[in-house]
């Protein structure tokens, strides 16, 4: 989860990001003479997706948000010319959501791959394959945020690469519009706009990155309020940029009405998909930030900052 520094970071500015305790597991099994995907939990007709051996081409009738969401895995697939593999995928995050869901599940595919086929992948060279791969996908577009939260767990501070912060953990409330955001499109709309008014758009590139500059320190001293204040700075630069929707701001100003939260914003590439809110401490805080959340007609759950990422389970071993 992008915390702060959406856009500005595909052109170099910092991203402070957070791994959270959303889940996303993938299991590759052999499967002679066939390759196929199965992810269940991903809200979309993606069961029993049937590849073309040689290429990784669907051949599946399927719906577009399927063959997108199979594209991920078949790109990783491809990568290491991987043939007659079931691959299944279980998430907990909802796809086209802002979350990083595409990032971890290239990440998963990815460790458990690498586990089947004996190829032994640090957690170095996973992060490093998963932004290559993720990139190519999304057409040469977007920064490794969201692949390094999802193999290095922890916080990520992301100004060209990724470095680990130590930082406490907070408690987020994170608000779904059910509206399914195109990371790649958004990316590009932000970067047409900087290219025609780059007078306009690198000062606020410039003022998202001191955010996330800025914001470590407050997480680390606990000064919530202020952390708060930063939210609702960076969520008013990215509805500047254009990459608000009515839906995303409802929710925005719902969990900050009447002192509901400290702050709150959008997350990931916007057009779509999650909001965070920063609830006041103590749980009467986050049910205050989830009601009121759901009174705007959104999806409210609370997550956790600070996880752990990738981990390789031995068949048969779940924790």
């Amino acid at each position: 989860m992008i915390l702060f520094g959406e856009h500005a970071v595909v052109s170099g500015s910092p991203a402070l990001g957070a791994a959270v305790d959303l889940r996303v597991g993938a299991r590759v099994e052999d499967l002679p003479g066939r390759l196929e995907i199965s992810a269940p939990d991903l809200r979309m007709a993606l069961k029993g997706i049937s590849l073309d051996p040689r290429t990784g081409e669907v051949l599946t009738k399927a719906g577009e948000e399927a063959v997108h969401a199979a594209r991920y895995i078949t790109a990783v697939l491809k990568e290491f010319e991987a043939r007659d593999l079931r691959v299944t995928v279980e998430s907990e995050i909802p796809p086209a959501s802002g979350l990083g869901s595409s990032a971890s599940v290239v990440v998963a595919t990815l460790g458990a791959l690498s586990r089947h086929l004996a190829l032994d992948l640090s957690v170095e060279e996973v992060a490093r394959e998963a932004f290559r791969i993720e990139r190519s996908v999304q057409e040469g577009l977007g920064s490794p945020t969201d692949t390094a939260l999802a193999a290095f767990g922890g916080y990520q501070l992301v100004e060209g690469s990724a470095r680990a912060v130590d930082l406490p953990d907070m408690k987020l409330v994170v608000g779904f519009t059910g509206a399914p955001h195109d990371t790649r499109a958004e990316v590009a709309k932000v970067q047409s706009f900087r290219a025609r008014h780059p007078e306009i758009i690198d000062p606020i590139f410039r003022a998202i990155g001191e955010i996330s500059r800025l914001a470590p320190e407050l997480i680390r001293e606990g000064r919530l309020e202020e952390l708060g204040e930063l939210m609702n700075t960076n969520h008013g630069l990215l509805e500047a940029m254009g990459v608000g929707t009515r839906e995303l701001s409802e929710l925005v100003y719902a969990s900050r009405g009447a002192g509901q939260a400290f702050g709150a914003k959008l997350t990931g590439a916007g057009g779509g998909g999650c909001m965070i809110a920063l609830p006041r401490p103590g749980s009467e805080g986050v049910l205050r930030a989830m009601t009121a959340i759901a009174q705007a007609r959104g999806e409210p759950f609370s997550v956790m900052t600070g996880c752990r990422g990738l981990w390789v389970e031995d068949p048969g071993d779940r924790r």
